[in-house]
């Protein structure tokens, strides 16, 4: 049900009667931040008023005259020359009958030309578990990609292993000291290496798959290690993801762009932008969109990250995608000039890329920030934190802000059973829905929709028909906290809804088959909104 879209069809046509032209794309329509100010307002009457030589306010007042009123209220005229809309209750209603024929399709956007958008998220360095920094970018992530799918555009996911470099090298020999430790070799881990006991469970399978075949650590032993320790860890962070609800297309490996012919490819691109200083190779970013030069080439002969990272880019380009979209941890502000300005340089428009910053998460419990976990002493990882307050919570908390703010978690908020905790609110109110549905499956009357004029039910409908709106602008400003924003103005009318009006009433089966009409809406409604932020919308609490 598209409001704004009939009310610029009123316009236009009241607008053609006084043979007035202008562009339907040229009337803007927005929603009345105060209900006082009616449903809908339009500046249209100042937009005319240099062009036809009025004062919009005596504009305002021939459109108002010639408008088609069967499904307005009225109209009335406001300050300048604005002009509010009040849409009559019954017209409203449409909106029901139009969210139980759609059902979960409800919401779904149709672009008048499809996009085709990856969107790169989490890309966690396979050394460990998954943390507070990563389980917030695979919230973020994943419902970003939910809205954007939700608002017509095709999306890839994908998940870019980092399985080269210095790191992986640390891995290796981390994990195979513990391996030999377990075999009875006393070995250190490594100062720069990694020290967390998971390792010790990843080479507890190492023994059991392959005995004492690498206690000595020679070049098969140790490209063995790097290889399986990646494959282990990779594993791990699956799992974590899966159990988080969040899922990937498409798994890239900086090996296999290092293993082709992609980097000498792009680098003869990139060549006649670069220059040598000292040994090194850099590239000109500074020219465009970075602060500085980069170094492509080490002077000894090594690659930077970069020069691969490009590669990895360009590579995705070769899918046809419209858009590229990274969303990186909050050490990476540096990260988007320069891959902005590489792009450029092999002639791709300047907003193929967008990124994504993630501010870091504090753990608070009982007022103070919890920095390790109580039961590893290391850091919290993501897989401890669902256990302790459940997926829906995380991932509620961890999208409720916008991406670019930091977050505090509340431990004791998420696990209150109480109005105050913004999950189990939202959840509640579709819970009391279902339960209604569930006690009013069997009666029959006749739907009348003109009965739903209490101010409860009105706000609900007006709300409802918010939805797709919502959608398509937390779509369009990479927004998912605005889908949390807008679960709980709706669990707060359907909580007001509930207890306001009286909804199964066995002496008027009308209005209560009518008013359950209403609740089925609701309920869909809801549910919908929740599973694009990846949060369940269970039937009883």
């Amino acid at each position: 049900m598209n409001i704004e879209k009939y009310l610029k069809t009123v316009l236009l046509n009241a607008l053609n009667e006084l043979d007035i032209k202008i562009s339907f794309d040229d009337i803007v329509i927005e929603r009345s931040r105060d209900e006082k100010h009616g449903d809908y307002a339009t500046n249209i009457a100042m937009q005319l008023a240099k062009p036809l030589k009025k004062a919009p306010r005596d504009i305002a007042k021939i459109i108002t005259s010639n408008i088609d009123s069967r499904n307005i209220e009225k109209c009335e005229i406001a300050g300048p020359g604005f002009i509010n809309f009040f849409i009559k209750p019954l017209y409203l209603t449409n909106v029901i009958e139009e969210i139980i024929s759609n059902g979960d399709k409800y919401g779904q956007l149709q672009l008048d030309k499809r996009s085709k958008v990856n969107v790169e998220f989490v890309s966690a360095n396979p050394t460990g578990e998954l943390h507070l920094g990563h389980a917030r970018g695979a919230a973020y992530g994943d419902a970003l990609c939910r809205i954007l799918e939700k608002a017509g555009h095709q999306v890839v996911r994908e998940y870019y292993v980092n399985d080269a470099g210095v790191q992986i090298d640390n891995l290796a020999k981390s994990l195979y000291a513990r391996y030999a430790t377990l075999l009875g070799k006393e070995t250190a881990v490594p100062e720069d290496g990694y020290h967390s006991e998971q390792l010790i469970d990843l080479a507890k399978i190492l023994v059991n798959e392959i005995g004492d075949r690498y206690l000595t650590l020679n070049d098969e032993a140790f490209t063995y290690f790097k290889k399986r320790g990646v494959e282990l860890q990779l594993e791990r962070i699956k799992e974590d993801l899966k159990h988080f609800r969040v899922k990937f297309d498409v798994f890239s490996y900086e090996t296999k762009i290092r293993n082709t012919n992609a980097i000498p490819k792009v680098l003869e691109k990139l060549k006649p932008y670069t220059y040598e200083e000292e040994g090194a190779t850099l590239l000109k970013t500074s020219d465009y969109s970075d602060d500085k030069d980069r170094v492509l080439i080490k002077s000894n002969g090594d690659f930077t990250y970069f020069l691969p990272d490009i590669a990895y880019h360009e590579q995705k380009l070769t899918n046809q995608y419209n858009l590229l979209i990274n969303i990186l941890g909050a050490d990476h502000h540096g990260y988007i000039g320069r891959m902005k300005s590489a792009l450029e340089i092999l002639g791709y428009p300047k907003d193929i890329l967008e990124v994504e910053i993630i501010q870091m998460v504090r753990i608070i419990q009982d007022g103070k920030e919890v920095k390790m976990s109580k039961r590893t002493g290391n850091a919290i990882t993501l897989r401890e934190l669902c256990d302790d307050v459940g997926v829906d919570a995380v991932r509620y908390f961890f999208v409720s802000r916008a991406n670019s703010s930091h977050l505090d978690f509340d431990l004791n908020l998420a696990k209150e059973t109480s109005n105050a905790n913004p999950v189990y609110y939202a959840q509640y109110a579709h819970a009391r829905l279902c339960g209604v549905l569930e006690r009013g499956k069997n009666i029959k009357g006749a739907i009348n929709l003109a009965l739903l004029d209490s101010k409860y039910e009105i706000d609900l409908m007006k709300y409802l028909i918010d939805f797709p709106y919502t959608i398509r602008d937390s779509a369009d400003t990479r927004s998912p906290y605005k889908l949390t924003i807008y679960a709980q103005k709706l669990a707060n009318l359907i909580h007001s809804f509930y207890t306001e009006c009286r909804i199964i009433d066995s002496s008027n089966l009308e209005l209560t088959a009518t008013r359950l009409h209403l609740v089925k809406a609701a309920a869909i409604t809801m549910k919908e909104c929740l599973k694009l932020i990846g949060v369940s919308a269970p039937k009883t609490m």
